[in-house]
């Protein structure tokens, strides 16, 4: 079992294991169990009453928190012609249009955190799945990545702003951040309840029973707060 430091025990001192704590409460005990130099990323963690083996039972979507996740998001757009133009109007930080690039993305450089595509450049964007699938990077219409040139800037404005994919994984677990230590209580409220909202509204018809059973929110290298599931589920919306 991994030994922990004073400052991780000492802010695991301020948090009752036992407790599932309301949302409000949670978020003001992450940030002050936020222990690392740097600025913590703060992250949700939901446990999900849900099979993922079955393909009626799949959740995945998009949602664009309101506060954005206080980091710098690189988008990188393939595209050609008026795609591409708009691209770069748009503030596209790389645009794959040429075969250079398209190559250099094939050996391995991923300098970017957000991949966008045309529908058209999709044959050949798919022959990057190996690089660009296990880091996450493969453009996906699901995921709002794969837009029709006319698109591209309201796409590429959103993945700046803090649009975020959440998805079930193989061990029916959705893992999402929603922002940093330094954030106000606020903010990590909204973007919580905004995140909140968008996962209520994708459950899928065929789920049954208990949809979200456990929630638990953490900064990077904090204790986990568990959050009471039912107060998160009924969360008012914003006004």
């Amino acid at each position: 079992m991994a030994k922990h430091g004073k400052k991780y025990l000492a802010a695991a001192a301020k948090v009752n294991r036992d407790t599932q704590y309301l949302p409000k409460e949670a978020v003001d005990l992450v940030k002050e169990t936020a222990i690392t130099k740097f600025d913590s990323t703060i992250e949700v963690h939901l446990r999900m009453g849900l099979d993922p083996r079955q393909a009626d039972q799949q959740v995945r979507d998009v949602v664009v928190l309101p506060n954005g996740l206080g980091k710098t998001v690189r988008v990188a757009v393939f595209a050609q012609g008026e795609g591409a133009t708009n691209a770069r109007n748009a503030g596209a930080d790389i645009v794959v249009d040429d075969d250079e690039t398209f190559s250099k993305i094939q050996s391995g450089w991923l300098d970017f955190d957000v991949a966008i595509a045309t529908p058209d450049l999709m044959g050949k964007v798919g022959r990057l799945g190996r690089v660009l699938g296990p880091r996450g990077l493969m453009p996906n219409p699901k995921a709002g990545t794969v837009v029709p040139a006319a698109d591209i800037e309201r796409a590429i404005t959103e993945a700046k702003a803090g649009r975020v994919e959440f998805r079930l994984d193989k061990t029916a677990n959705i893992h999402v951040q929603i922002g940093k230590a330094s954030f106000t209580a606020e903010k990590l409220y909204e973007n919580l309840l905004t995140l909140m909202d968008a996962i209520k509204k994708a459950r899928p018809a065929a789920a049954k029973g208990n949809y979200i059973k456990h929630i638990t929110v953490a900064s990077t290298m904090g204790p986990g707060i568990k959050v009471d599931p039912n107060a998160a589920q009924s969360m008012e919306a914003l006004g």
